[in-house]
């Protein structure tokens, strides 16, 4: 709303619900803030009994104005209190909201945003096994040469909260090497034991085992999995997986385990690909619910003097995400630069010339976990409108980045109406 406020040059806003719309898939790591919910109450309840330095520094803490009288027990519970929250304040807003209003479809996407967020936080807190058993694989698998920290107990880069399905022993195939294979909903990590014990493996979250990242994690949205291959490996404990430029020959230890891990990772993998395909379909579907006024042809074209991530390397691995409430589209992601050429194009469908915003955000690509978020700027297209009528023709922007130390992207847009408005 600030960036709205900043860019709308003292005009009345109208919409918010292309806001939400933008802004509530990445409130995701609520999810598992949530999850730790009942963890962190039993932990507070020790702490209090326990240990007497940490409720004066308690009581110091409530006694502060920026508190508001408030116990540290309150704070842990207002992210799930207004998570569920939002699905009951847009119900409130639609009902008020005539439905011929620029801003009644935004809302009902923003709703059924909202009400997916609120379902994963309640399953992220129904699944305390799944927590706990990512918790130990933190705890006992060394990830060494990653660009940026693995935290297994998160959230996924695209499917929501990471989920372990399934680990057991591996074997290469040729060398017969004993790996140990950790399955998720978004890669599969093989790890080599670091001790002497090479018993079969089994999980069991009480065991000290240690383990070491043998390859870099193999996403499933790129993998191919054969179960029958030519020559020596086409054999009933034999599966190979291609990823990328690489191709693992691994054998389980019979038959039966083959089987487990096929179903396993191709069930897994052919959601990955499904979520990623409606993701990207959404952007077509939204717009024909409604009349349409027109066209916006925008090319991203540059970003310049953007903010570092957070990895500690002084570059970025930047991308933006345009979006006209429920529309949305991605510039292609480019590595290890502060000052990206992306040249992208791609269009929107108007639906009110006067109220509808082009939002710019620009994210810096994470594989492990949500983006990171590297500014954000906005444009009325009632501005592109009174420009385009003064220049006959495309017009080019250079709009700064809000919310963020630095940075700005430089946008050509091309405003086609159907008819007058």
């Amino acid at each position: 709303m600030r960036v709205r406020k900043t860019c709308g040059k003292s005009k009345s806003i109208q919409t918010i619900g292309d806001i939400l719309c933008e802004n509530l898939p990445h409130l995701s790591p609520y999810i598992r803030f949530c999850s730790c919910q009942l963890n962190a109450g039993t932990l507070l309840q020790k702490k209090t009994e326990n240990v007497p330095e940490f409720v004066e520094v308690h009581k110091q803490c409530v006694t502060d104005p920026a508190c508001q009288g408030m116990p540290l027990s309150s704070f842990l519970l207002k992210p799930m209190q207004r998570i569920t929250r939002y699905p009951l304040l847009l119900k409130k807003i639609l009902k008020h909201t005539p439905e011929e209003h620029p801003d009644h479809l935004h809302l009902v996407d923003a709703l059924a945003k909202a009400e997916e967020l609120c379902s994963q936080v309640n399953e992220g807190v129904r699944e305390k096994e799944n927590s706990n058993d990512l918790e130990w694989i933190q705890q006992h698998v060394l990830c060494e040469g990653l660009d940026e920290k693995l935290t297994f107990n998160s959230v996924t880069n695209c499917l929501g909260p990471r989920k372990f399905l399934h680990s057991g022993t591996l074997y290469k195939a040729k060398s017969n090497k004993e790996l140990v294979g950790f399955l998720f909903n978004d890669f599969l990590l093989l790890a080599q034991s670091q001790g002497s014990n090479r018993n079969s493996f089994t999980f069991n979250i009480k065991s000290k085992a240690q383990f070491r990242m043998y390859k870099m994690p193999i996403f499933l949205n790129e993998v191919m999995l054969k179960t029958g291959t030519d020559g020596e490996y086409d054999t009933p404990c034999h599966f190979q997986l291609c990823h990328i430029n690489q191709t693992y020959n691994l054998k389980a230890g019979s038959a039966n385990d083959r089987g487990v891990w096929v179903k396993k990772i191709e069930t897994a993998s052919r959601y990955y690909l499904e979520t990623e395909r409606k993701k990207n379909e959404k952007a077509y579907l939204s717009p024909r619910r409604s009349r349409t006024v027109g066209r916006l042809l925008v090319i991203l074209q540059e970003g310049i003097s953007l903010c570092a991530s957070s990895h500690g390397n002084g570059k970025s691995d930047p991308y933006c995400e345009v979006s006209m409430g429920s529309q949305e589209h991605r510039t292609k992601v480019i590595n290890g630069t502060l000052n990206p050429k992306w040249n992208d194009s791609m269009q929107f469908v108007i639906r009110d010339v006067h109220q509808d915003v082009l939002c710019i955000s620009v994210f810096d690509r994470d594989l492990f976990s949500p983006n990171d978020f590297l500014g954000r700027t906005e444009i009325y297209t009632e501005e592109i409108y009174q420009e385009t009528m003064l220049r006959r023709g495309p017009i080019t922007k250079k709009l700064k980045l809000h919310e963020a130390e630095s940075g700005e992207v430089i946008i050509r847009l091309d405003l086609q109406l159907y008819e007058t408005t």
